[in-house]
Order: C-alpha cells, then structure tokens, then sequence
C-alpha cells in the first residue's frame, strides 16, 4: 500500500499566527483555524503509511470501543488486597494503546474474552 499524501489547502488568514484550512469532507465537523505552531511541512517517510480503519462516529463525535483480545495479565499489588488486572487490545488502536483494566470488570462486560 502506498502512502496518501494529502495537501490541506489554506482558505484565509485569520490572522498572523492563524490560517482556516479547507478540510476534507469527513472533517467537516472539526473547527478548521489553526494556530502556526500547529502547521508543519510535511516530510514524506514511508513509515507514515497508517491502515484505514474506518470507525462509525455517532452524532456527538463518540464511538464505540470493543476489545479484542486479552494480552497480558498481572495483579496490582496494594497494601491489604491484591486487584488481577488485564490488557485489553481494543478494535481501533494497535497494541501500543492496549490499556490494562479490571479483570473483574472485563468479565462482566466481555465474558467471551475468558473462553
């Protein structure tokens, strides 16, 4: 897969450290004035290349979020209890954003994660 180079046009300055930029249309949604600092030339590496993972956005902008597959486990020592913790690997992120939760309450909500 080739990487997708994409050139945001600039509408207006606003002022001299904001520029309103024509968005795509599936980022109509997002305010589209940005200060300079904000703004960068990009540089084209192959190691840009990102997977479409297309997500089904709700009309506040929220998605939803399902697990899918546990990656580790371990158990959160505290002074009196001990709380088993697991890493959840999520459908829209990569393993560098598995979040470690309860397991107790991944259980409840995703039993078919424990078969």
């Amino acid at each position: 897969m080739s990487p997708v180079h994409q050139t945001l046009e600039i509408i207006e300055r606003v002022c001299p450290i904001a520029y309103k930029l024509q968005l795509p249309l599936e980022l109509t949604r997002i305010h589209n004035v940005f200060h300079v600092s904000m703004l960068r030339k990009y540089v084209p590496d192959p190691m840009h290349v990102l997977v479409d993972q297309p997500i089904q956005l709700r009309e506040n902008m929220s998605y939803d979020e399902d697990p899918v597959q546990i990656l580790d486990r371990k158990e959160q020592v505290l002074m009196n209890k001990t709380i088993p913790l697991v890493k959840v690997l999520w459908n829209n992120h990569g393993v560098e954003k598995a979040t470690w939760e309860y397991e107790e309450q991944v259980k409840k909500k995703y039993p078919q994660l424990f078969h």
